[in-house]
Parts: structure tokens; C-alpha cells; sequence
């Protein structure tokens, strides 16, 4: 799987922050939590969270299986680069992005938004 339009695409949505972990998986987090994780290397490249509704219909997809370690988490994994079309990939990675920013704690939502604030506040001072 092509590594840099993920890159792009999860860093385009805010606070998202990366780091390499077990050795050798790209983690994507919002808030410290991860929201999608690529392989660097070896199998089962791309795992991402969905909604459990999601969860169901996305196992019975060809090529896309609970992901090891967080399946009852309700992530996929897919097996295969093509089981997703693109666009609808990212869709979906947005919508794990969703999940999880949605499921911080109230103080952690707080603090990302008051990272919005702060950062709104610069760009208008710099104008």
C-alpha cells in the first residue's frame, strides 16, 4: 500500500499526530489515541476503527478482516491494497478519525479545541 497518500491524508485532519510503535506500525492518533495504523513492513497492512454496524458489514467484504489484537474494538484490517477503493478509504479512515475524537474525554476535547482557538488566534494576529 502506497504509504504517502495515507500520510497525507490522515496529517490533513486536525491534531492528528504519528509515531512509529511496535517496532514497525505507523500509528495515526488524535488525542492520543490511534485512529489508523499501517504496516511498515510484513502483513495486514492498513487496520482502521469503525462503528460496530460498520465493523459487520466491512468483515464481509473480500480482503478485509477484524484486525489482529483490536477486533473487539470493532478495527478492520485489509488484506489485500484493492479490497477498498481509495476514495472510500478515506471516507472511512475520516470516519475512525471521527470515532475516536468523539470517544476522548470531555477535558480531552476540550484541550484540542482550545488548540483550535489558540492557533485560529494566531493566524488572524499574523494577517
Amino acid at each position: 500500500m502506497t504509504l504517502d497518500w495515507l500520510r497525507a491524508h490522515c496529517m490533513s485532519l486536525p491534531h492528528t499526530t504519528e509515531e512509529v510503535q511496535w517496532v514497525s506500525q505507523l500509528l495515526f492518533k488524535v488525542g492520543g489515541k490511534m485512529y489508523a495504523t499501517i504496516a511498515l513492513e510484513g502483513q495486514h497492512g492498513l487496520a482502521f476503527k469503525c462503528s460496530p454496524e460498520e465493523f459487520e458489514e466491512m468483515i464481509e467484504r473480500p480482503g478485509v478482516i477484524p484486525a489482529p489484537y483490536l477486533a473487539r474494538a470493532k478495527w478492520v484490517a485489509l488484506e489485500e491494497e484493492d479490497a477498498i477503493p481509495r476514495a472510500e478509504l478515506k471516507q472511512r479512515i475520516t470516519r475512525s478519525y471521527e470515532l475516536v475524537k468523539a470517544g476522548l474525554t470531555k477535558k480531552a476535547q476540550a484541550e484540542l479545541a482550545g488548540a483550535s482557538l489558540k492557533k485560529t488566534a494566531v493566524k488572524k494576529k499574523r494577517a
